[in-house]
């Protein structure tokens, strides 16, 4: 996406929705990267950057998530799922048991940054935030081992 297309961000703010229709255009691997990278640079406890990505772009994977988000179907119809996973150990290291509180707040905020820089390229989105966490952190594990 070139730079001169993209919107102010005031702008992106005010006009970010969540979206759940979305086109069967792939996201290019560039755009990917960019919207992650632009993620990372959301403020983080300590710099710790306690949080992962996971990118889900397979479609059995989709499907997983759906069902592990309240079968909403949108998800798996999405070209591209970016699970934000807060990395309590890592926070932990340092804050211990405040480490938990930390890692979500790391995740939450790249999850904001993302949406918004999304909004600004063009990019439609939506936060899903009802989801059964053991599940999804399950099927994390799985496909950590199978196809990331």
């Amino acid at each position: 996406m070139q730079k001169d297309k993209c919107k102010d961000c005031m702008d992106a703010i005010k006009e970010r929705r969540s979206i759940r229709r979305f086109k069967e255009t792939p996201l290019g691997t560039d755009l990917i990267d960019e919207l992650l990278s632009l993620a990372q640079l959301a403020p983080s406890a300590g710099n710790l950057q306690s949080r992962d990505f996971v990118v889900v772009t397979e479609k059995t994977i989709k499907q997983k998530l759906t069902a592990a988000s309240l079968n909403q179907s949108f998800i798996e119809q999405a070209p591209v799922v970016i699970v934000f996973v807060a990395n309590i150990e890592c926070a932990s290291r340092k804050y211990e048991s405040r480490g938990e509180f930390y890692a979500i707040q790391d995740a939450t905020a790249s999850v904001t940054t993302l949406l918004i820089a999304a909004q600004s390229m063009g990019i439609n989105s939506c936060w899903v935030g009802a989801f059964d966490d053991f599940a999804v952190m399950e099927l994390n594990k799985v496909v950590h081992r199978e196809t990331w």
